[in-house]
């Protein structure tokens, strides 16, 4: 709840307890067992953040935080917290937040999309679960097509590209290293098997800009994108490697902006326990850096799992903001994780931190933030305030509402196959006057029958044009039409003229737009 331009956490009968805005982006864990109180905590942070301005990303795993798009309503339990705590006079009132609905699948939200080139094959191999030598030889694949100018905006490219490669091996081995046959089959056969779950419409274009995410209202409040991820939960690879990919790239893209008096982002990062799963130290050291740096960039993040225990020690140590829900200490294992947590907050002299942790009832938590100077304040026992917007999920009428009026619905909603790259190619031909010195002396004919064809032509189909385009890419990339599962149909010969011109001008236009690439942290394209 955002009161006196800081963010009411909880309170006791003592005193409230305050998170500062200027020290938000100093980052937050949010820990606690199942059913603790951990999304009604999220909730409430979400809230604040909107009231005072600040966009935020969090994602929805049961569907219940929906429910900040609908004004809230009372209980018994709130009615009495609301009594206790005064939190009427403090301006606590039910309403309904600003949100964009999105989902990676399409179906709850608008589509997300990445291209694969943006992504990199650091973060592709975490989600294909490659072994070491099989990220090397992706690692090659994508050297090669940075070098080369190619995109690889989609599995089709992606596969087009492997096989362009291995065929082709004995001429990159000798700048790349060794090229291992079996190790691009099985990423082969992982892509297909990846494809098969839908990870297909995963990649592709409109790919997703972050700058999208950073709204504010009409009324001057933050927007909160809700991620759907109920059955993007299914997949804790592909869950965690995208908000991975959001977290670096916001990184590597924003830019310096020093202490603010609030974030300009806030990134919620829910069963953080999943991005450290198996990760071995050097990618590690890679999340570490880009936490200790991304709030130089304005932008904070909050980690919400069952244990402290969860996140290693090196990133902990940098998560200022902690509010800790119970945990059951009914195994070592638990009484462990207890100690640790405990261990994480600045003692008060009025009661034993451990011992409070296991006894904490549902809505209570330990919570402790900065102070002005930066300083963790003395841990204190609160109840945490109410949301103000609906708890539970909301109907679909309603969602789906949400959705169709979205600013970003005409932006994302259809994906573009990259099949209209078609006519940039045609367009890249006629407006490029010095094409024709990049074309061989004896293709100048095929050129000139380009350019009578797309004169002489109707207009045709998008979907039509760009069927053409796959075997060019089938061709360019994999040297071979059979990449491509479209039904193909007997070619004249003016269309293979066509098609040999446009194969080489596509190189031409692919350098151009490509040019320069870098890749970031985890090997994404800057």
């Amino acid at each position: 709840m955002y009161a006196e331009d800081k963010i009411l956490v909880g309170c006791n009968e003592n005193m409230d307890v305050f998170a500062l805005p200027k020290m938000s982006n100093r980052h937050g864990v949010i820990a606690g067992a199942t059913g603790t109180g951990k999304t009604v905590t999220l909730k409430v942070l979400a809230e604040s953040f909107s009231d005072m301005g600040v966009p935020v990303f969090l994602a929805d795993m049961k569907g219940d935080v929906s429910g900040l798009a609908k004004v809230g309503s009372t209980n018994d339990f709130i009615a009495r917290n609301v009594e206790a705590f005064s939190l009427e006079e403090k301006g606590f009132n039910f309403k309904s937040y600003p949100v964009e609905f999105w989902d990676l699948f399409g179906e709850k939200g608008l589509p997300i999309r990445v291209t694969l080139s943006e992504m990199g094959p650091m973060l592709l191999s975490k989600i294909l679960n490659l072994s070491e030598a099989q990220e090397g030889v992706l690692n090659i694949i994508f050297r090669v097509a940075d070098d080369e100018s190619l995109l690889i905006i989609d599995l089709k490219d992606l596969k087009a590209m492997i096989n362009h490669v291995v065929e082709n091996k004995d001429k990159y081995e000798s700048q790349y290293g060794a090229i291992s046959p079996k190790s691009a089959n099985t990423i082969l056969r992982t892509l297909i098997a990846f494809e098969d779950q839908g990870g297909n419409l995963f990649f592709g274009e409109p790919a997703l800009d972050l700058n999208d995410f950073m709204q504010v209202d009409d009324n001057g409040k933050g927007v909160i994108n809700v991620l759907d991820a109920q059955k993007l939960s299914l997949s804790p690879e592909i869950y965690s490697t995208f908000l991975l990919w959001m977290m670096s790239s916001l990184y590597q893209n924003l830019p310096e902006v020093g202490d603010m008096d609030k974030p300009k982002f806030v990134f919620f990062f829910d069963e953080a326990h999943l991005l450290f799963d198996e990760i071995s130290p050097e990618f590690g050291k890679k999340i570490e850096q880009i936490v200790r740096l991304i709030r130089s960039k304005g932008v904070g993040l909050y980690f919400i799992s069952q244990s402290p225990a969860d996140i290693p020690d090196d990133i902990l140590a940098q998560l200022g903001n902690r509010v800790q829900h119970a945990l059951r200490a009914y195994t070592p294992k638990d009484q462990k994780a207890v100690k640790v947590a405990a261990e994480t907050f600045r003692p008060n002299p009025n009661f034993g931190t451990a011992e409070v942790i296991s006894n904490l009832g549902t809505g209570e938590a330990l919570v402790s933030v900065l102070d002005e100077k930066g300083a963790p304040t003395v841990v204190e026992q609160v109840k945490i305030v109410p949301p103000q917007s609906h708890i539970g999920s909301i109907e679909d009428d309603l969602r789906q509402q949400i959705i169709d009026i979205s600013q970003f619905k005409s932006k994302y909603w259809e994906a573009v196959d990259g099949e209209s790259a078609y006519e940039l190619l045609l367009n890249k031909i006629d407006s490029n006057p010095n094409i024709e010195s990049e074309v061989p002396a004896a293709d100048k004919e095929i050129l000139e029958e380009v350019k009578t064809q797309k004169e002489e032509a109707p207009a045709e189909a998008p979907a039509q044009q760009g069927s053409v385009l796959v075997d060019i890419l089938g061709t360019v990339l994999a040297g071979q039409t059979k990449t491509t599962t479209r039904k193909r149909t007997k070619k004249s010969e003016p269309q293979k003229m066509v098609e040999k011109a446009a194969s080489q001008a596509m190189n031409t236009a692919a350098r151009e737009v490509t040019k320069g690439i870098m890749r970031g942290i985890f090997g994404q394209m800057k």
